[in-house]
């Protein structure tokens, strides 16, 4: 195992036993799920009855083989797709009953990272994280003072003029994140963020991640990784089916 590996292990192990020391659990509920199913044809259903909350400051990894229905979770939670049953809460209000230009204010409090990182080909990675302020008619000013402080977090100020074409797996997943975090988003949903990364830069993820949690934000870790998901020792989700089949504080990933 590499040196990489074991210190990015040994920070999330070292802030596990901080967390727990220090009784920093909240208990306010943010999400709330209430009997939640999503049906599509030929009576397809891709989640089935599905109810859980959510607090303040949880990190959640979401396991489930193939098929199980995560997926479709994610996109109602993040009000992509309407449910065809059930009630969906966030910080107390529907988001089933979002209007159409509702919809743009509540992404940006959704920051969303893709396992394909979805970044704009033949652009430097200011310009990929510029890009999701401009588009919400952020002001130049505040978006110059904003990304350079993104890129920090995310550990890539020294390439920060480099082209997509030029970067590494981890640091386009690195990019991804930081534009995910550009509106200080209160959720930040990671859909299988380390399944196209080698070892060292899974866990350098998951670090990072782990370090955004500890500032607050909700974290959805959506993964197959057994590893990532029993050395994290947070709440695991499993789907199967498009059933919620265990809901584990201090959770392993088993199916």
């Amino acid at each position: 195992m590499s040196e990489i590996n074991l210190k990015s292990k040994e920070y999330i192990q070292s802030s596990n036993a901080d967390l727990s020391s220090s009784a920093q659990k909240n208990s306010d509920t943010v999400i709330e799920f209430k009997n939640v199913s999503k049906t599509y044809q030929q009576c397809i259903r891709a989640v089935d009855s599905a109810s859980f909350k959510i607090s303040v400051g949880e990190f959640i990894s979401l396991v489930g083989p193939s098929g199980a229905g995560k997926s479709t979770l994610i996109r109602l939670l993040t009000a992509a797709e309407k449910p065809t049953s059930g009630q969906i809460y966030v910080a107390s209000r529907d988001i089933t009953q979002l209007k159409k230009q509702e919809l743009p204010f509540y992404h940006r409090k959704v920051g969303v990272i893709f396992q394909d990182f979805k970044l704009l080909p033949r652009k430097t990675v200011y310009e990929n994280i510029a890009f999701a302020l401009e588009v919400a008619d952020i002001a130049n000013k505040e978006i110059t003072e904003r990304v350079p402080k993104i890129i920090e977090i995310v550990g890539l100020t020294s390439r920060i003029n480099a082209m997509t074409e030029e970067l590494s797996g981890g640091e386009k997943q690195r990019v991804s994140i930081a534009r995910a975090l550009v509106h200080n988003p209160k959720l930040l949903i990671a859909d299988e963020p380390t399944g196209n990364l080698d070892p060292v830069s899974t866990w350098e993820i998951i670090e990072l991640l782990f370090k955004i949690n500890k500032q607050g934000t909700i974290v959805i870790l959506a993964t197959h990784d057994k590893e990532v998901v029993d050395t994290l020792e947070r709440r695991v989700i499993s789907m199967r089916d498009g059933k919620i089949i265990s809901d584990q504080e201090k959770g392993k990933y088993v199916l």
